[in-house]
């Protein structure tokens, strides 16, 4: 297994650090949501983003620009990875406790395994089918208290797990392409600016400037959403990723602990033996998929 050799202590302090910003960006979600209308908080986000990578990759450290059907390659990752994963995702976020967002982005790995079987036309696992009805099934206990508290909906919550199905065919499509030598920071770069553009016409023409106020809130919120959670959080993970990529894998189930507390804290959403037992069906179904499923 490929490592870095990094001093455990620091693996530690980047795993929990990593768990807690990802875990936050549902709750950043909900508090700039507050203050402007969704696809306002995200598309605006997606160009800053965008441009501070491809300044990096292009003005600083000088790698190429996509060529050929890299560019048509890009452009489909950014509609999976960006336009329909995030686009659905902050949409359904209106009508999802932060908690809840935290708890769906984490079972992540799940529909990928079941994507990926169904993708290359491979028998699915019971494992991965028990998985999945585990995670499901936690989300499902987690969310009863709050859709009867009014905190989240049926649609709302359907729309946020519809993203994560988006955004596993789009990882999907991406293991499956071949980018050659182009950098990693220049294909996310150009497929963030991709999934942003595809996002400009749907947010101009939804507009309404009475459902938006760009005040401190929305502006912590972006800001947030932009540093700690798109570029730190990241970096965070790459460097998991290259130490060792199963051990970091398994700094995601601390995720759904971190959501819920963060939406405690930030959203006052209320914790319950439903929240504590669902979790524990998530992090169960992920635990199974991660260590056996692969």
């Amino acid at each position: 297994m490929p490592t870095t050799g990094a001093p455990k202590g620091k693996l530690i302090l980047a795993g929990i650090t990593f768990a807690f910003l990802w875990a936050s960006a549902s709750a950043a979600t909900k508090v700039g949501l507050s203050a402007v209308q969704p696809l306002t908080l995200f598309v605006p986000r997606f160009f800053i983003a965008s441009a501070i990578m491809l300044l990096i990759s292009h003005a600083g450290m000088k790698k190429r620009l996509p060529r050929g059907k890299e560019w048509i390659q890009v452009a489909v990752y950014g509609l999976f990875n960006i336009s329909l994963y995030l686009g659905i995702y902050v949409v359904g976020m209106q009508e999802t406790s932060a908690g809840l967002g935290a708890l769906a982005t984490a079972t992540n790995p799940v529909f990928i395994s079941l994507l990926s079987a169904i993708w290359l036309r491979k028998p699915l696992r019971p494992l991965t089918i028990l998985s999945l009805t585990l995670c499901l099934g936690g989300i499902a206990v987690a969310a009863w208290p709050l859709i009867a508290g009014s905190y989240a909906t049926p649609l709302g919550l359907g729309l946020v797990l519809l993203s994560m199905v988006a955004y596993s065919i789009g990882s999907i499509y991406f293991s499956a392409s071949n980018f050659s030598d182009l950098h990693i920071f220049t294909i996310n770069g150009w497929q963030t600016f991709f999934g942003g553009l595809f996002l400009l016409p749907v947010m101009i023409g939804w507009y309404d400037p009475s459902l938006n106020d760009f005040n401190l809130t929305w502006l912590l919120a972006t800001l947030w959403l932009i540093g700690p959670v798109s570029m730190l959080a990241v970096l965070l993970w790459l460097f998991l990723l290259k130490d060792n990529p199963v051990k970091a894998s398994f700094w995601l189930f601390l995720c759904p602990v971190f959501g819920f507390a963060i939406s405690a804290v930030l959203m006052h959403e209320p914790l319950s033996l439903f929240t504590l037992a669902g979790v524990a069906l998530v992090v169960l179904g992920l635990f199974l998929v991660q260590r056996w499923g692969k």
